[in-house]
């Protein structure tokens, strides 16, 4: 039996970087930033996600003005979720694994719940845990801690499979392997240089994980 897999969503499972680039530019035009490439998207993006919109903007956003940012992406974001579709191998590479598994996102919990419901894959993971706040865009250290503590599991009894720099900070700061997945909001020569296993599918994340 394999290691626990705790599992990203957005970018990892969710195949949402159209959605998320086209909400991300909605925010930067309501303050007259410019338009961000999916491409540049991946080479720049970090969290906190307040410093990635600074690098954009090329000034300083500060809290109350990344809230209202925050505010109108998530509104975007939204109404293009519908018609978003699971990255391709989702549904195998959950039905292939032999350990236990869990989704962790820095997404709103509430809404996570019912939308990972609604792809028909809650049966599969022991936890979905999101995000418990009303702004977003923090690393993912302190929820993965957390998330550990709600499964009685330390670092060095999980896999975390995710798309970006923060998911692999996250699990090396608790002592877990991470793999990369590329093709969601990161850039595949920024998180190979990273120097975390890096795979081009979720079928390929799941065969490197097995290794651990």
């Amino acid at each position: 039996m394999g290691r626990h897999l705790i599992w990203d969503w957005n970018g990892t499972l969710l195949d949402d970087i159209t959605l998320v680039v086209a909400a991300s530019n909605e925010a930067f035009a309501s303050v007259g930033g410019p338009v961000v490439e999916i491409e540049a998207h991946r080479r720049g993006f970090r969290r906190p996600i307040k410093d990635y919109y600074s690098d954009v903007l090329g000034r300083l956003v500060d809290d109350e003005e990344f809230a209202r940012l925050d505010k109108i992406f998530h509104d975007s974001y939204r109404v293009a979720l519908p018609d978003c579709e699971l990255r391709e191998g989702v549904v195998d590479a959950l039905t292939g694994w032999q350990g236990g598994q869990s989704l962790l996102s820095m997404w709103f919990h509430e809404e996570l719940v019912p939308c990972v419901d609604g792809y028909g894959l809650t049966e599969f993971f022991a936890a979905v845990n999101g995000l418990r706040a009303d702004v977003g865009g923090a690393g993912k250290a302190a929820s993965l801690a957390q998330h550990l503590g709600q499964l009685g599991l330390s670092g060095q009894d999980v896999v975390l499979v995710g798309d970006s720099l923060d998911d692999a900070e996250a699990a090396a700061s608790l002592g877990a392997p991470a793999v990369l997945v590329t093709g969601g909001f990161t850039d595949a020569e920024r998180l190979r240089a990273h120097g975390a296993p890096c795979a081009d599918s979720i079928l390929e994340a799941v065969a490197i994980a097995a290794r651990f």
